[in-house]
């Protein structure tokens, strides 16, 4: 991680865990999956309120949790480690 990585993501840190989970793993990730499997498995086909759509509808803003969860822990893990090697 260079410096202005580090910079980045002492800005993104100070916005708070729940701002990045909600943004970068549920609104992104997870969004971006939702459009995707929904033109790949097509959940919607027998309308928006079936069995498959319910499971759509819980599955990927799940996933976007802990994706985004899992991201905030590598990237403060990296941070760490940087930071340690900057002030050898």
């Amino acid at each position: 991680m260079n410096r202005d990585e580090m910079e980045a993501w002492e800005t993104t840190k100070n916005k708070g865990i729940f701002k990045y989970i909600l943004i970068n793993g549920v609104l992104i990730w997870g969004g971006m999956m939702f459009v995707a499997m929904a033109f790949m498995n097509k959940p919607f086909a027998e309308g928006f309120t079936s069995k498959a759509a319910i499971i759509h509808y819980i599955v990927w803003p799940s996933a976007g949790v802990l994706f985004g969860i899992l991201t905030w822990f590598i990237a403060q893990i990296r941070y760490k480690k940087a930071r340690k090697q900057a002030m050898k």
